[in-house]
């Protein structure tokens, strides 16, 4: 059967899919795809995989791809990073008949991908970008497809789009933020920058950005004439988005365990995605924020699940009848998280300290980092108090702490390489390159009938094996 492109592969594989979910790092796992395929998601992407370690490590396959097959996982898109053609065409095959189509990430702003050189990274590698996807296009029996951001200029975005276009390309996302748009400093999406391309452009085109509920979704495909709308975070927040519904959270969190009781992850995952979920609760019982990131077993995040929704109905029990209160009254439904924005441009928060700086005012110094606290709790003996530190004294040459009882005054590393080079001892570090010399000299003067070997001079017989035998003689 002859490869589908385009809008043919958009309409007859990916049965004209509007409603998608997008690949997220260690959280758009098998479990979660199928809970959100149950509330009205018609296509899923894998999390992101590293093309070059699903290609060498076998395990990493089997865990990412080849054990979470499953029959009503589909359509389903595989994501890969990469920045070498060859070696995302291998993996990309390796991947194929597992899936539906290859996406090749080049939207990943975050400073893992700088370091990698890979996703928006690569976004000014114009001549990069067309091998790897002409590559794929040629070699590949499913579709390649891609995951942009854009450019700040409308122009160049739209050039790029029609580069991967005609690299062989048969649909594009498009994230409508730059790469530099990450964090605090997200901002609003540009549906201008993804109308332009999706006019410019003979391919389908996803949009992604700004999408925290169905009517964003619908007026984003009325705007901008896309295909399809891609949600991230406003998934993980409401899984029940493409239906228009905000249920109860505990509704989702339990169908959720279940499917894991199914289908196993990590249990980072699963509790990453409670904290998603249960996010506003959160807010308001501290404590069991704590036990949610403390517990080791699926069924202890369980647990804390149910406490939590125990909470709330109790909370709603005392509120019939009666106006709610609060900054979040009805915390207990699915709802988008609003990120909030950088400090700098907020004239709410103009002069104001950080919150790690009135934490210290309100506590003094006993207050801890995250880590610190974990430390801290593996540990109770620890502290991290500067004055109660031990001093070291430092090495003469590094600046590495230096031996106590270095006859130097080095650090072992400085100390090891002085007493080789000077055939010296170090009780203090156990080197005692002197007293084996010394040791290994006595012991030869003790051997009496033991010559060292003299080559043979040029032409005369015999040689080592005869001034051997004459010495042992």
């Amino acid at each position: 059967m002859p490869k589908l492109q385009g809008f043919e592969f958009w309409s007859r594989t990916l049965r004209g899919a509007r409603h998608v979910v997008a690949p997220m790092v260690d959280q758009s796992e098998l479990a979660w795809r199928l809970l959100s395929r149950r509330h009205g998601a018609q296509l899923c992407y894998t999390p992101m995989l590293h093309a070059q370690v699903f290609v060498r490590d076998a395990n990493y396959r089997k865990e990412n791809l080849y054990c979470e097959v499953c029959p009503e996982d589909r359509p389903l898109i595989v994501q890969f990073c990469a920045n070498d053609p060859e070696v995302f065409v291998q993996a990309a095959l390796l991947a194929q008949d597992y899936c539906d189509a290859i996406d090749l990430n080049l939207g990943c702003p975050q400073m893992i991908a700088k370091r990698g050189h890979y996703g928006a990274f690569l976004q000014d590698e114009w001549d990069l970008l067309q091998r790897m996807i002409l590559l794929a296009h040629e070699k590949l029996s499913v579709p390649v497809t891609c995951k942009i951001r854009v450019f700040p200029e409308i122009d160049k975005t739209v050039r790029y789009a029609q580069m991967l276009e005609k690299a062989g390309c048969q649909l594009l996302t498009v994230h409508g933020r730059t790469k530099e748009q990450k964090g605090p400093l997200s901002g609003a999406a540009s549906w201008e920058h993804i109308k332009a391309v999706r006019k410019a452009v003979a391919i389908p085109v996803f949009a992604n950005g700004n999408i925290q509920c169905l009517q964003d979704v619908e007026r984003c495909l009325r705007d901008t004439g896309v295909q399809g709308v891609m949600s991230a975070e406003g998934n993980l927040h409401n899984p029940a988005l493409f239906e228009g519904r905000s249920p109860a959270v505990w509704e989702l969190a339990e169908e959720y365990l279940d499917i894991v009781r199914e289908h196993p992850c990590p249990l980072s995952y699963v509790r990453a995605h409670l904290f998603k979920l249960w996010h506003h609760t959160l807010q308001v019982y501290q404590q069991l924020r704590e036990e949610l990131a403390k517990v080791k077993t699926l069924e202890g995040i369980a647990a804390v699940s149910q406490e939590l929704k125990l909470r709330c109905q109790e909370e709603i029990s005392r509120q019939e009848g009666a106006k709610p209160t609060g900054d979040l009254p009805f915390h207990w439904i699915c709802q988008p998280y609003i990120r909030p924005g950088p400090r700098e441009g907020s004239k709410e928060r103009a002069g104001a300290r950080s919150k790690r700086a009135l934490e210290e005012e309100e506590c003094g110094t006993e207050v801890l980092s995250k880590n610190k606290q974990k430390k801290q709790l593996r540990n109770p003996h620890k502290t991290f108090d500067p004055s109660l530190k031990p001093k070291y004294a430092k090495c003469d040459q590094c600046g590495n702490p230096k031996g106590n009882r270095c006859v130097f005054s080095l650090c072992r590393g400085c100390c090891k390489k002085r007493a080789s080079k000077e055939t010296a001892d170090c009780p203090g570090h156990g080197l005692l390159f002197k007293t084996k010399l010394e040791k290994s000299l006595a012991w030869k003067e003790a051997q009496p009938g033991l010559q060292e070997p003299q080559p043979a001079a040029p032409g005369t017989p015999g040689g080592f094996s005869e001034v051997m035998g004459s010495a042992l003689a």
